[in-house]
């Protein structure tokens, strides 16, 4: 079965074309340019994976990651934008997105980053079982919602925070390596998605202050250790 991917972009030439290219791939595109109607679509389509054009008419690329977000919270969500400052990446990870794309991509590019995204979705890390809670320190982390409780109050992770922090568990107490990290998270270690990682990261750290039982420790020039006491 091919993968279904709603893929929203408004400069209609660069869409066709890209939607023509990923159809001669095997992939089943369905395309919108305007942002207020991709609500909708989504809700018709229910495709595998969204790609997503930051700046749109009507609602902007950001907006429609959070209103698709309140209804699935695993599916994955690609940007693509011209835009490259850290306020954007962290923007837009924070409302849920799965990976960001920079304007001009090569095709090939795109079709690795969906191909990960749909295998990181089914892809379970060894050693975790069918254990979809575990408990870390003062908080409860729930697998496959993607969320974080602390004293009743819960946190909603993006897939990829998620992915991240349950990487970390599953070699709680060890080194880590910043490459291994790259390349199970984004499949390479790229500059852009060593970049990525640092938003991440600090981003959990700030999660999990709360507790001082848990420590993200940066092995300089090496990786992480995540440190549960």
């Amino acid at each position: 079965m091919s993968i279904k991917i709603l893929y929203v972009e408004d400069e209609l030439f660069l869409g066709k074309i890209v939607k023509e290219s990923l159809q001669s791939r095997g992939f089943d595109v369905t395309m919108e340019n305007d942002g207020g109607r991709v609500l909708t679509r989504f809700r018709q389509l229910k495709p595998d994976v969204c790609v997503l054009d930051v700046m749109l008419p009507n609602k902007d690329g950001f907006e429609i990651a959070q209103e698709i977000r309140t209804e699935n919270n695993t599916i994955p969500i690609i940007f693509l934008t011209a835009k490259t400052q850290t306020e954007d990446l962290v923007k837009g990870f924070s409302l849920g997105g799965n990976d960001y794309i920079r304007k001009p991509f090569s095709m090939e590019e795109l079709i690795v980053r969906i191909e990960n995204a749909m295998r990181h979705k089914s892809e379970s890390i060894p050693g975790t079982g069918n254990t979809d809670e575990v408990t870390l320190g003062k908080f409860q982390f729930h697998i496959m919602k993607q969320t974080l409780v602390f004293d009743k109050q819960e946190r909603r992770l993006s897939f990829r925070e998620a992915e991240l922090l349950r990487l970390l568990y599953e070699n709680r107490n060890k080194i880590i390596e910043r490459k291994d990290i790259l390349n199970f998270l984004w499949g390479n270690d790229s500059f852009f998605n060593s970049r990525n990682l640092d938003v991440y990261i600090t981003k959990l750290r700030s999660y999990l202050k709360e507790d001082g039982s848990l420590n993200l420790i940066t092995i300089k020039g090496i990786g992480y250790r995540f440190i549960i006491t």
